[in-house]
């Protein structure tokens, strides 16, 4: 059999063996609700998705001002960036993250947390 052919099987084998595997796994990724998180910042805000949320007394302030809501704030844990440069510093036996994200006015806000082992506390909103 000439490299050709060879070459031809190969590569009709590999494109059948990447249909099965995209089909059939994202099917079943969707099914099991996971969701696949390889990049940092991702990982951050799945990691802070996954804990109990507590409110500090500054950001309560804020959201009596009546400009931002609780729904904006998971809006950006959802959707939001994670400010690497900013982020990640020990902060109070946890580790102090920003993330900019929107509101629901599309107003740009920045949002201070600090992630704990056992639960994530909201410290500050900002507007942008």
């Amino acid at each position: 059999m000439s490299l050709r052919y060879r070459m031809a099987f190969y590569l009709f084998g590999l494109m059948v063996g990447i249909i099965f595997v995209y089909f059939f796994m994202t099917k079943k990724a969707e099914a099991s609700g996971v969701t696949f998180c390889y990049l940092p910042n991702c990982r951050v805000l799945k990691d802070i998705r996954s804990k109990p949320l507590k409110i500090d007394d500054e950001a309560n302030k804020k959201f009596d001002e009546k400009w931002v809501t609780l729904e904006d704030i998971k809006m950006s844990l959802e959707h939001g960036d994670v400010d690497f440069s900013k982020s990640n510093k020990p902060f109070e036996n946890g580790k102090l993250y920003v993330i900019e994200g929107k509101t629901a006015a599309n107003q740009d806000i920045i949002i201070e947390m600090v992630n704990y082992n056992d639960k994530v506390v909201l410290k500050d909103i900002q507007k942008e």
